[in-house]
Parts: structure tokens; C-alpha cells; sequence
């Protein structure tokens, strides 16, 4: 696992990928044959737009949507009477956005009936524009659509269709389980989000095929191409609904020859915010946390779940955790009680967690988290993803294929504990200087199950029947650990007081519970920044 600070890594927020949109060369894509579109037939078409140089065309949104404020452009709103499929009275339905502020490049859509496709194309009469301007929309032609969301019945009896699925941005993707509230995203490519030299590059979704869905389909299935200057890709989305919904994503990626190769490719990149919690609290705001997601959680393929609790550091740190066959990881929203965020606006509590596992072996590789400082929850400073170890030559093709389960109560957790918090600070007792207190609470059914007394050393005995592990890298040094059950909650509590050997260097902790030789929780990993 290796830490790094670089100050200087531009910031991934939702400015920002809001306005990283680039238009797609349309004669390369006349070259492939015309076929059924399926997943081979787009990756034909992804090789094809490879083997050229990237080039972007300029968009053709008319100025006066560009120059609209941010309200003006949140009244302008799809009439849902307009859905699309609705007066077939079909499971799913689409709904378009429109083109304006900081979405000014067009994506194409599609629609696929059987081996028939059709074109859906930009109608003013869909949207209701609700702000004195004058506007001729007529005079603007086929303009296109900034993107689509997709509705689907997700409460049992009811007669309205919930938003499931928002495809906007970049290659932006959210999604909903059962009684969520939009949160973290899930993005289609990360391309040198920490260590490019010339920056991160944002692929970008130039297509997309949506197939019709029967009158009893549980899932639907959507097609897109993506393009940027040095990777180009064929996806295929699968999303099916429900308390847990399960997006499965097959892509295709092809690199394009260029002088300056990618140096970190993210497969199954997600996006979240961190702005302070538990482990890290405001000093004057009222909600006790601000968060759409909490910690990383990685499962290895040997067999170790690991938890990365997250912060907002005060400049970029990009961490890496190597690893053989991964069997999952994913950003995490733990914490769902609503005492914890005191926000009725903003229901934290709801937001959901995103699970990815690899679908085939994934080799080795490792997973990156980069967290970026924010000054409020309006950015998003947190992306995680995996790297391969190698990239395919320019060309060839890199078969990719994951799943992402959007969780809410139902979450992915280790089979025998986990982390419930992480808490930073000082108690009565004084700390020395350069001296940090940590206490960090697990539980789960493997630790449920143990008596109050499991953490005390019998006489005569060499340990307690369960004992935490810590660790700490060469500039920490553990001064006192003490492991306790809590009979308020039943939580068995670890309290740390670590020592910082250079206080402008970063400490790496680590720590899991062992009950003989078992080991019964994940590992807790932490970092304590520089000074």
C-alpha cells in the first residue's frame, strides 16, 4: 500500500465533470457495418474510431442555452406526460435533459426494437420552460440531449414510476435503489485521475442504445460508445431494479496510439464526497457529519476485507492498495441513522453505498483511492477505482466486465465484523504533543457472541481469548491500546494513542481483532496526515 500528496491534481467535482463533455467524429462512426447494434458490433465501431486520430467536433448548442443562470436552467424540465414508452404502458421509461449551462455537448440516442433502431430526436414541445426568456426553439433544429434518466415502479402498489438511473455528464452514471436518495456515481473509465502529466482526461459517453423493454422485463438494457484522445469503448449496462439495485456493466476498451501513454487506467470508478465526520468534525456547523459516503472497502483475493475510513485532507493524497484477484471493493455509506447527519434536507442517511465485484478475475492490479480536499459537500472529492498491473497495446482489446450493487440497509459487509466508527481527538487526559487518541468500535456476529471478559488476560493464561492486532508504519509508534466491550451498544472498543516520530510525514495504523487464531473483524486502516 503506498501514500501520496500531490497538491497540485486538479479537483474531480461535479463543476467539473459537468462541463468535461466532448462530441464524437460521426463520419468514423458510418464505417461499421450496419448490423444489429450488440456489444461486438459497438466494439467494432470503438475499434474503428481507435485506429484514428481522436477528434472532437464542436457542439451545437445555441448560445443563448449557454448562457443561462443556474435556476434558470433547473426550470427547464421534461413533461412526463412526454415519457417515452408510457402510452405503451412498458416497466421502464425515459426521460431527456436538455442541453444548456454547463451541459453543452450533445450526446446521440437510440432506441433498439427488435433488429430496428430509431433515432430519438431533440423536441422542444417535451420540455416546459419555465422563466421569462424569449426563445424560438423551432430556429434551433435537432439539437440533442444532454443525457436521460429512466423510471421504474420501485414501491410495491404504487401508481407513479421512481427515478432509477441517471446517465449525464462525462460518463457519469447514478443509480437507485428502493427508498434512496441520490449520492455517490459511478463513471463508465478514469483516466489518470492522480499522476497524469497533463491532468485527469474524462472519456466520455458520445452514444448510448436503449432497447426496448417487453411488458414483463425485470431489467433494461442500455449500449454506449464512448471516446476521449487516448481510449475509446463499447459498454453494455444491464439494470435491474429493487431494494438492491444491480447495474452490470460489460465494457470492451480499445487505447489509441499517442505520444503520452495513460498511466493509470480506472476500471469501475466511483465518484463521492467527504466534507467531515466522525473522525474528522466541523468546528462550527450543526450536523455532525456531511457525507455521501463514509469509507472504502476492499475484499482481496486472499481473503482479507479491509476498511479505509475517509477524510478531507487539506491537500490531495492518493493511496494504492495492491492486490491478486480482487473479489470486490466499493464506497461506502455505513452510518444510517439520521442522528448522525441532523440534515432533513439533504437525507445522508439514504444515500447509498456502491459495491463493485469484478466479474471474472480481474489478475493483479490495485485498487486507488484519491481524496481531495473540498471546502463544502457542493464537490465531490473522493474517486476510487481499480488499475491493472499492465494495459493492453493500442489496438487490442481489454475485456472488462463488474457489477455495481447501489445498497441501502442491505449492505456488503465482512462475514465476521467491521468498523462502525472511527473517532479523532482528545479526551480528559492530555495528549503530548505529536500525540494522536483514536478509538475505533467493531462489531458483528463473530464478536456478538463473546463474553465482556473475552478482551481479559486469565491468570495464567499468555493473551485474552480476543485481542486486537495494531501496527504502525516507521514513523508511529503505538504508546497504549486498550480493547473493551461497550455495554451501551455491545460494540468492542479499540482506544489508540499513537505517537508521530516526524510530524511533516504521514502515519499508516492498522488494526483487526483475533480470537485465538482466528481473525474476526476486517482490517482497519488508517491515516493520520502530515502536519
Amino acid at each position: 500500500m503506498t501514500t501520496s500528496a500531490n497538491p497540485s491534481l486538479p479537483r474531480i467535482g461535479r463543476r467539473r465533470w459537468q462541463a468535461a463533455v466532448l462530441a464524437l467524429p460521426l463520419a468514423l462512426l458510418a464505417q461499421a457495418a450496419a448490423a444489429a447494434m450488440d456489444l461486438d458490433t459497438l466494439a467494432e465501431k470503438a475499434r474503428v474510431l481507435a485506429a484514428h486520430p481522436y477528434q472532437p467536433t464542436p457542439g451545437s448548442t445555441p448560445q443563448a442555452l449557454k448562457d443561462l443562470s443556474y435556476d434558470e436552467m433547473r426550470s427547464i424540465r421534461f413533461k412526463p406526460a412526454r415519457a417515452v414508452w408510457r402510452e405503451q404502458q412498458l416497466p421502464f421509461e425515459l426521460m431527456f435533459f436538455h442541453l444548456g449551462k454547463y451541459q453543452t455537448e450533445p450526446v446521440r440516442l437510440h432506441e433498439l426494437n427488435g433488429d430496428s433502431e430509431r433515432n430519438f430526436r431533440f423536441q422542444a414541445a417535451d420540455f416546459s420552460y419555465d422563466f421569462k426568456k424569449t426563445f424560438d426553439p423551432a430556429a434551433w433544429g435537432d439539437i440533442g440531449y444532454a443525457g436521460f434518466r429512466v423510471h421504474t415502479q420501485m414501491t410495491p402498489g404504487a401508481t407513479y414510476k421512481d427515478e432509477l438511473v441517471v446517465f449525464q455528464g462525462a460518463s457519469y452514471f447514478r443509480a437507485l435503489g428502493a427508498g434512496q436518495h441520490y449520492g455517490l456515481s459511478a463513471r463508465g473509465l478514469a483516466v489518470d485521475t492522480a499522476g497524469g502529466l497533463k491532468g485527469e482526461e474524462f472519456p466520455r459517453f458520445t452514444d448510448f442504445w436503449l432497447q426496448r423493454p417487453a411488458a414483463d422485463a425485470k431489467s433494461l438494457v442500455v449500449l454506449a460508445l464512448m471516446d476521449s484522445p487516448r481510449v475509446t469503448g463499447a459498454y453494455r449496462f444491464d439494470i435491474t431494479p429493487g431494494v438492491t439495485t444491480q447495474v452490470s456493466v460489460h465494457a470492451k476498451l480499445v487505447l489509441r496510439e499517442t505520444r503520452e501513454p495513460i498511466r493509470a487506467l480506472g476500471i469501475a470508478p466511483l465518484t463521492s464526497m467527504f466534507s467531515f465526520g466522525e473522525n474528522q468534525p466541523h468546528r462550527s456547523d450543526f450536523r455532525p457529519e456531511v457525507h455521501d459516503s463514509d469509507g472504502l472497502m476492499m475484499a482481496t483475493g486472499d481473503g482479507e476485507w479491509l476498511w479505509r475510513p475517509l477524510q478531507n485532507p487539506k491537500s490531495t493524497l492518493t493511496t494504492s492498495f495492491a492486490m491478486r484477484s480482487p473479489k470486490g471493493f466499493g464506497l461506502m455509506q455505513r452510518d444510517r441513522n439520521f442522528s448522525s447527519y441532523e440534515d432533513s434536507e439533504a437525507s445522508y442517511e439514504r444515500r447509498p453505498s456502491a459495491w463493485i465485484t469484478p466479474l471474472g478475475d480481474w489478475g493483479t492490479g490495485r485498487v486507488e483511492l484519491v481524496q481531495l480536499h473540498t471546502p463544502d459537500e457542493t464537490n465531490d472529492n473522493i474517486v476510487a477505482y481499480w488499475v491493472p498491473a499492465t494495459l493492453p497495446a493500442p489496438g487490442q482489446v481489454l475485456d472488462m466486465a463488474w457489477r455495481v450493487d447501489w445498497q441501502g440497509e442491505q449492505q456488503q459487509r465482512p462475514p465476521a465484523g467491521w468498523v462502525t466508527q472511527t473517532r479523532v481527538g482528545s479526551s480528559y487526559a492530555t495528549l503530548k504533543d505529536n500525540e494522536h487518541q483514536l478509538i475505533v468500535d467493531f462489531t458483528g456476529p463473530a464478536l456478538e457472541k463473546l463474553a465482556a471478559s473475552a478482551a481479559e488476560v486469565p491468570a495464567g493464561a499468555k493473551q485474552a481469548a480476543l485481542r486486537a492486532v495494531v501496527s504502525a508504519d516507521g514513523n508511529g509508534r503505538i504508546e497504549e491500546q486498550t480493547l473493551y466491550r461497550v455495554s451501551a451498544n455491545g460494540a468492542w472498543r479499540l482506544a489508540l494513542r499513537v505517537m508521530t516520530v516526524d510530524p511533516t510525514k504521514p502515519v499508516e495504523l492498522r488494526a483487526f481483532l483475533q480470537s485465538g487464531n482466528d481473525t474476526v473483524s476486517e482490517t482497519w486502516t488508517h491515516l493520520l496526515t502530515a502536519q
